[in-house]
């Protein structure tokens, strides 16, 4: 007989029980969104939502993800309209072996933003180091704060 050691986060059953009670009233009163839809894609073959950090300055917008095991030509970034979309797939653990402990993500994921600012998409970067995706998307001209000198006659 294996025995398994899973470490018990408190949080991940309140957590479970505010999706259930979204999905029942999303599904109940509105209907099923993609939002409840993409929260049931956890099974093998689906992919799952890529966590990310963005924070904006005045010239650009930054997206950081961290994917681990990911080559950076495995990684694909589109930009359409005004949808930046990130999509790879994290490594398969290893199958001999017998797992005591498996807490990290696999499999494929994407992540998708929808910017409500004019960006430049011509002028958008991303880099990779030590398993973080950066992706920097420089804002439109039109939309930079414009620093206007003020003179004295």
């Amino acid at each position: 007989m294996t025995t398994v050691v899973t470490r018990w986060e408190p949080m991940r059953e309140f957590v479970a029980l505010r999706d259930a009670m979204d999905r029942l009233f999303e599904e109940s009163f509105v209907g099923p969104s993609w939002a409840s839809l993409s929260r049931r894609m956890d099974g093998e073959g689906a992919a799952w939502r890529l966590p990310l950090d963005v924070y904006s300055t005045a010239e650009e917008i930054v997206i950081i993800a961290n994917v681990p095991g990911v080559k950076p030509e495995d990684v694909k970034i589109t930009f359409e309209g005004d949808v930046l979309t990130i999509q790879g797939e994290l490594p398969r653990p290893l199958e001999n072996v017998e797992y005591i402990m498996r807490e990290r993500r696999y499999g494929p994921f994407t992540r998708s933003l929808t910017f409500n600012v004019p960006v430049n998409a011509d002028a958008i970067e991303a880099t990779f180091q030590n398993g973080v995706l950066t992706v920097v998307v420089p804002k439109a001209e039109a939309v930079r704060p414009k620093h206007i000198k003020v003179q004295t006659k």
